[in-house]
């Protein structure tokens, strides 16, 4: 079966500039344990840009990857968290990003 990793940007600051709850992380660490095997949680925080209706947001984030069987069920399974996300996080948007995976 096909693998793909899927990549999310999770942000350290809720758009007022507060941080988020380091508890925030560990409990989508634990809901991912819960329905897949791994999870990798890359803390190195990353800095982007993005535009929305005109307007600038520069977010740091860390990025969660998590490899997956290429199946419809999990793809589903990621469109309907990222609203969780963006719920959670207070954000306009997440970016999650599937890749194919070439297992060597």
């Amino acid at each position: 079966m096909p693998i793909k990793r899927y990549e999310i940007l999770l942000p350290l600051k809720y758009n007022d500039g507060t941080l988020v709850e380091k508890a925030k992380f560990y409990e989508i660490i634990k809901e991912f344990l819960a329905v897949f095997p791994g999870i990798t949680l890359r803390p190195e925080p990353m800095i982007g840009a993005w535009v929305h209706r005109g307007q600038t947001y520069v977010d740091t984030s860390i990025l969660i990857q998590i490899e997956v069987e290429d199946t419809k069920e999990n793809r589903n399974f990621f469109v309907k968290y990222k609203e969780t996300l963006k719920e959670r996080f207070k954000q306009i948007e997440i970016r999650i990003t599937g890749l194919p995976i070439d297992i060597i």
